[in-house]
C-alpha cells in the first residue's frame, strides 16, 4: 500500500481534530484558534463556524446524517454545532479540565470525551487521583451523560469499538483500560504498557508521554495504541516513535513495532484502513526519515513511509479506503505586522495498491 499526496492546503491556524465525511469531499478540522472549519478537500477553501472554544479546538466529530459537528475544547465545553448555517446550538460543559480527545460511536449516538491534569501525588510524581471521572460519554441527541468512568490522569485518547459495545481509553502512564458500556463501571479489561511513558533523568524530573491514539482494528479483535517511548530528556521529545497492538480481551500484546523502523518523536495518530490489512501511524518527528508511515496488518511490518515536514494531529481514511486525509501544523506561527500568517495544515493522500 503506498501513499501518493494529491492535496495540499494550509489553514488558518494549527489543526487539532479532524472529521470528515465519508467520501472524504468535505473535512471539519479543529484548530488552536478555538475554531471549527469546514474545509472543500479538492479546492482547500475553508470557512469557520460562528462560534468557537476560547482556547483550543481540540477534536471533533461529524454524526452520521451529516448535519450536526461536535467540538471539544481546552475550556472543557463540547460544542455542537449546525453544518448548514454553521452556528452552534448547544453547548455543555463536560468538563473542569482540557478536553484531550474525542470518539464518537459508529452508530453516532454516543461521544465519549477524555480529560485530566498531570499533577504529582506523592514524592516519587506518581499522578494525582482524578479530582473528576477522567472518561465520560454523552448522548450526542439529548445531551444527557449516560456514563463516566474513573482512570488515571492525564487520561489522553479513547475509541469506540466497532460494534459499539466496549469503549477503550488510555493515558499518559501507558495504561489501558476497556468497559463494557451495557455493564457496570468497573473495565472489562486493564494492563500496562510501560513503552509509553519516561521518567526525566536530565533537565527535569517527571512523568511524560502516553498512549495519544488508540483505534480498534475493524474485526473489533484487536486495539491499536501509538505514542512515543522512553527518553532521559522529557523536553526534547525524541523518544522511540511506537506502536503496538493487544489482543484487548486479554490484555495482552500481538505485535509492535520492529527495530530499525522507526525514528525519534511523538506518534499521535492512527488509523486502520477499512479493509483491516493495513494501519497508519502519525505524528511528529524529532529524528529520522518519517512521520507518517503504512504498517502490514498481517505481521508488522512497515511497507510505505512519508515525511510530511510538519507536525500531523490526525488521519483518517475514506469510507471506500482510496483516501487518507490528515490534520496537523507546520510550524508555530508568529504574528507579522499584526497578522497571524496560516500554519495549519490539511493533506489528502491517494492510497494505491
Amino acid at each position: 500500500m503506498k501513499l501518493t499526496l494529491n492535496h495540499d492546503h494550509e489553514l488558518p491556524s494549527g489543526a487539532l481534530g479532524l472529521a470528515i465525511t465519508p467520501d472524504g469531499s468535505v473535512a471539519f478540522a479543529a484548530c488552536a484558534d478555538g475554531a471549527l472549519y469546514e474545509v472543500d478537500t479538492a479546492s482547500g477553501k475553508a470557512e469557520a463556524f460562528k462560534d468557537r472554544h476560547p482556547s483550543f479546538a481540540s477534536g471533533c466529530v461529524l454524526l452520521p446524517d451529516g448535519r450536526t459537528v461536535i467540538s471539544g475544547g481546552y475550556d472543557g465545553m463540547l460544542l455542537w454545532h449546525d453544518v448548514e448555517n454553521r452556528h452552534c446550538w448547544r453547548r455543555l460543559q463536560a468538563h473542569r479540565f482540557w478536553n484531550w480527545q474525542l470518539a464518537l460511536a459508529p452508530d453516532g449516538r454516543r461521544l465519549a470525551a477524555v480529560t485530566g491534569q498531570y499533577l504529582p501525588g506523592g514524592w516519587k510524581y506518581e499522578p494525582a487521583a482524578e479530582n473528576e471521572p477522567s472518561v465520560k460519554v454523552y448522548d450526542t441527541h439529548s445531551g444527557d451523560r449516560l456514563a463516566a468512568f474513573s482512570h488515571t490522569p492525564p487520561v489522553l485518547s479513547c475509541a469506540f469499538s466497532p460494534d459499539g459495545q466496549h469503549l477503550a481509553a488510555a493515558n499518559m502512564m501507558g495504561e489501558v483500560r476497556v468497559w463494557n458500556l451495557q455493564a457496570d463501571e468497573k473495565p472489562v479489561a486493564q494492563w500496562t504498557s510501560p513503552d509509553f511513558t519516561s521518567w526525566g533523568t536530565t533537565k527535569t524530573h517527571h512523568y511524560c508521554g502516553g498512549i495519544y491514539g488508540l483505534a480498534f482494528s475493524p474485526d473489533g479483535a484487536s486495539l491499536l495504541g501509538c505514542g512515543m517511548g522512553p527518553m532521559r530528556d522529557p523536553m526534547a521529545g525524541n523518544g522511540k516513535m511506537t506502536w503496538q497492538r493487544w489482543n484487548w480481551l486479554k490484555g495482552e500484546r500481538m505485535d509492535q513495532i520492529k527495530d530499525g523502523q522507526h525514528g525519534s518523536g511523538l506518534m499521535e495518530t492512527v488509523a486502520w484502513h477499512p479493509d483491516g490489512t493495513h494501519f497508519v501511524m502519525a505524528g511528529r518527528q524529532a529524528q529520522g526519515t518519517w512521520n507518517a508511515a503504512v504498517f502490514s496488518a498481517a505481521d508488522g511490518s512497515l511497507v510505505h513511509s512519508v515525511d510530511t515536514k510538519q507536525r500531523i494531529t490526525q488521519a483518517r481514511f475514506t469510507a471506500d479506503g482510496r483516501s487518507l486525509i490528515i490534520s496537523g501544523a507546520k510550524g508555530q506561527a508568529r504574528r507579522k505586522e499584526g497578522i497571524w500568517p496560516p500554519w495549519g495544515r490539511l493533506q489528502v493522500y491517494r492510497v494505491e495498491a
